[in-house]
């Protein structure tokens, strides 16, 4: 397997604070990782560095061939990230469809694809974002980051806030993203059983620093250990 991502040494915050240290992980091609930790860990902080959103006071970062860490944040989609941060980041003022026509680039992910992938989306496309309940407005997040057919996707707290049956909707979405379309992805979530049963790969960060790596399914099947790394085995 290729490796797509690799992430070494990296230290980034915001101003001169520093909330990333040493950060060094790998990810290969089509693989998705699980990123976990206690909250105020740094997880946010990691998912915005790779998406040029912070100051990076040391390390790398190379997507493929690309040094992802000299572009700047406008240049990373273009060289393959799609992302979805916590604030979902729609148009509010666009329509569903507007909202995907506007960042769409060449590629398998259409408009047309996005609405197969999440039928609400398509039953909507003429409401404005202001008009969407939160998992719509979390689904057109998602569909906007896949218009720009990335190399690989992140996923900060996708699941948030939602009810049980829109986080069941979105779950077997990502799944079909990531295992049937073989898309990389990086997902930030506070339910870990649920996100390591759809991840090849996890990383626990606590203080800014990784402190566990390892394979989902190993983490998965230790409770013990998820309890002590994220202080509840969920």
């Amino acid at each position: 397997m290729s490796e797509l991502l690799k992430v070494e040494g990296l230290s980034a915050g915001y101003g001169e604070a520093v909330v990333l240290n040493d950060v060094s992980f790998a990810l290969g091609e089509g693989q998705t990782l699980a990123l976990l930790g206690r909250n105020g860990t740094g997880k946010t902080t990691l998912i915005n560095t790779l998406a040029g959103a912070t100051r990076r006071h040391a390390g790398t970062i190379s997507l493929g061939s690309v040094a992802l860490h000299k572009l700047p944040s406008h240049e990373r989609a273009a060289a393959g990230i799609g992302w979805v941060p916590q604030e979902r980041n729609i148009f509010k003022s666009l329509t569903v469809h507007e909202n995907l026509t506007a960042v769409a680039r060449p590629g398998r992910w259409t408009p047309a694809r996005v609405y197969e992938m999440f039928p609400r989306l398509g039953e909507r496309k003429t409401n404005l974002g202001t008009q969407l309940s939160g998992g719509e407005q979390q689904m057109l997040a998602m569909g906007r980051a896949l218009v720009v057919n990335p190399r690989l996707l992140l996923l900060d707290e996708p699941l948030e806030g939602l009810a049980p049956i829109i986080v069941s909707e979105l779950l077997k979405a990502i799944a079909r993203i990531t295992r049937e379309e073989g898309l990389s992805a990086i997902i930030v979530e506070q339910h870990p059983q649920a996100i390591l049963a759809i991840s090849d790969r996890a990383v626990v960060l606590d203080h800014g620093s990784v402190v566990h790596a390892d394979t989902a399914a190993a983490l998965r099947s230790s409770p013990e250990l998820l309890d002590r790394l994220l202080g509840v085995a969920r």
